[in-house]
């Protein structure tokens, strides 16, 4: 029966999508506030320097994450498709994309992490060089993790068997990572302002929501479509 089917699935994409968002705030939030300091590379250098065994099990969670996430949307075109299935397509092909994105990304980590063992001269430069080429690299990938949202969104709202609250907020966080990725392309210091600080929250609370209700509650069991 699909009931049962549908819960078990909906607590598979809850799983998948709570590695996601735990490995996700280590590698992307967590390790580059301890390390990391824009426009000091002599203390970037000597922090990472410190700190290798963080700074490698930030790439480790980076992969976890893109694996993952790799697996997550195709979870959720099984919970989904019987909504729209086009979108669910849209969905799972956005999402998809970011992967092999962000992996060729890490390339810059790992070079950085073999650059920090070496006594290159200007070794500092060089690293920051590295780091600012990943941060760029996710914001490239960034456009890719606002536009899966959107549909993926659409769906959580049609569904009848999720909060339609949650819809709404999955699409607002990815308006909000497009608004982020043009205000940093255009504005050099769009990062501190008033609108990316409110940009970013709609899809954190989207999301993470997302993520425990469908973990911990499932599906609404009443609302659940036939099969």
């Amino acid at each position: 029966m699909r009931l049962g089917a549908n819960k078990n699935t909906a607590r598979s994409a809850g799983l998948l999508y709570l590695i996601v968002v735990i490995t996700g705030i280590f590698s992307l939030a967590y390790v580059p506030s301890k390390l990391i300091v824009w426009g000091d590379a002599a203390k970037t250098f000597q922090q990472i320097a410190a700190s290798e065994t963080l700074f490698r099990l930030s790439i480790l969670s980076s992969v976890i994450c893109y694996v993952a996430f790799l697996i997550l949307p195709l979870v959720l075109y099984k919970l989904l498709n019987s909504v729209n299935q086009m979108a669910a397509k849209l969905m799972v092909v956005l999402s998809v994309i970011s992967v092999p994105i962000s992996m060729l990304n890490l390339q810059n980590q790992y070079a950085a992490l073999t650059l920090i063992n070496t006594g290159f001269p200007n070794i500092e430069s060089q690293l920051m060089l590295l780091l600012e080429r990943y941060d760029s690299g996710i914001l490239l990938v960034s456009v890719f993790w606002g536009l899966w949202l959107l549909p993926f969104g659409r769906l959580v709202y049609k569904s009848g068997f999720l909060p339609r609250v949650l819809g709404i907020l999955l699409m607002l966080g990815g308006g909000g990572y497009l608004v982020s990725f043009v205000g940093n392309t255009l504005f050099e210091n769009y990062s501190g302002s008033l609108v990316s600080n409110i940009a970013s929250k709609p899809a954190a609370f989207g999301e993470i929501g997302t993520c425990l209700w469908l973990l911990f509650r499932g599906i609404n069991e009443k609302d659940s479509p036939a099969e």
